[in-house]
């Protein structure tokens, strides 16, 4: 379940894997792009409707007070277009705010969500998105 929470003809939703924050999502293209001016009309327009539909999902969920949403692809081995959809807690201490978030991201082993909770939270996710 947490590979594929949602998808459509241009997009695949996943929970993220080694992450420290529940519902830190992953949105990604079908195919291949290695930048936004890359996407095509049909791609771009389901972009933005699927950070909606996913911030309001994980609002639903785990109660986040908001959602950031992030694309570098920058990382090695991650240099495609792929979107960071992150719940943020109204208890994330200030630190790991904003860009910070990403010292949630592959954190050490102890500070990682435990894969049931992961199924879990993916599984209310994909419920919740019909």
């Amino acid at each position: 379940m947490r590979e594929r929470i949602g998808d459509d003809e241009h997009w695949r939703v996943a929970h993220a894997f080694d992450t420290g924050l529940e519902g830190w999502l992953v949105l990604v293209p079908r195919r291949h792009v290695l930048t936004i001016a890359e996407l095509t009309d049909a791609e771009a327009a389901g972009l933005g409707a699927w950070q909606v539909r996913l911030s309001r999902a994980l609002h639903a969920v785990t109660g986040c007070t908001k959602t950031y949403v992030a694309q570098f692809a920058e990382a090695p081995g991650f240099g495609h277009v792929h979107f960071h959809v992150v719940p943020r807690a109204a208890d994330l201490p200030p630190d790991v705010r904003g860009p910070g978030v990403f010292a949630r991201l592959n954190p050490a082993p102890e500070l990682r969500i435990a894969q049931e909770r992961i199924d879990e939270v993916s599984a209310a996710l994909a419920a919740r998105l019909g």
